[in-house]
């Protein structure tokens, strides 16, 4: 049965950054498209990035505007989301998924 953990958040300050890991056990991360998506109390979940299989295309978020990078590792069985100048209306609770597996999530919160 395929497993889905995310790691990596935390509190930072307006224009740092942070790399969310996201561990699949129980498959392979590189038969998967994974993806990152956020959400925030009273609203609905956003899509944040995707990676396809072949690892070759990799798509985002329209707010992410070149700030944000999916990549995976496949010896570690590893996705990843690398996050820079972050900002305020970042923080929100992001989630990894392989396909429709999802992790619990990882709280992001970026103060001013």
């Amino acid at each position: 049965q395929v497993q889905v953990a995310e790691s990596g958040g935390g509190l930072v300050q307006a224009g740092g950054s942070l790399r969310l890991s996201c561990a699949v056990s129980g498959g392979t991360v590189s038969r998967f498209v994974m993806g990152w998506f956020r959400q925030t109390p009273g609203n609905e979940r956003e899509f944040v990035a995707t990676l396809s299989r072949d690892g070759e295309n990799s798509y985002y978020g329209d707010f992410v505007k070149g700030r944000f990078t999916i990549s995976r590792d496949n010896a570690k069985n590893m996705a990843y989301l690398q996050m820079n100048n972050l900002k305020p209306e970042d923080t929100a609770v992001y989630y990894c998924a392989a396909e429709d597996k999802w992790g619990q999530g990882t709280q992001v919160t970026v103060s001013s």
